[in-house]
């Protein structure tokens, strides 16, 4: 399986679509579908019916998954494409615009 660019725990920049130049911290990659959710990007109104763990339902506001060609890794406040070299026999994640390890 290939290595994700982006990973959990990285900062974006939104670089397509409505959330346009906003900038937020990845929660979750599905690499299998080439998705990522970035917190307080993209956000849906959902309508819950009650259950056990929500008592009333209602409308509630989460976070929807964007496409990850729709995202850009950003690295000392800069966006960045990444690029892969192997060092001390590991292969590590670098920032085509510095040079710089990532990981």
């Amino acid at each position: 399986m290939a290595t994700s660019k982006i990973k959990k725990g990285d900062t974006v920049r939104v670089i397509a679509g409505k959330d346009l130049g906003k900038e937020g911290k990845v929660t979750s990659v599905d690499v299998k579908n080439h998705k990522v959710v970035v917190e307080g990007i993209n956000k849906v109104t959902k309508h819950t019916k009650p259950s056990m763990a929500n008592q009333n339902g209602g409308i509630v506001e989460a976070e929807a998954a964007l496409d990850i060609s729709n995202v850009m890794l950003v690295v000392d406040g800069k966006t960045t494409r990444v690029g892969f070299k192997v060092e001390d026999g590991k292969k590590v994640r670098v920032a085509k615009k510095t040079g710089k390890a990532i990981d």
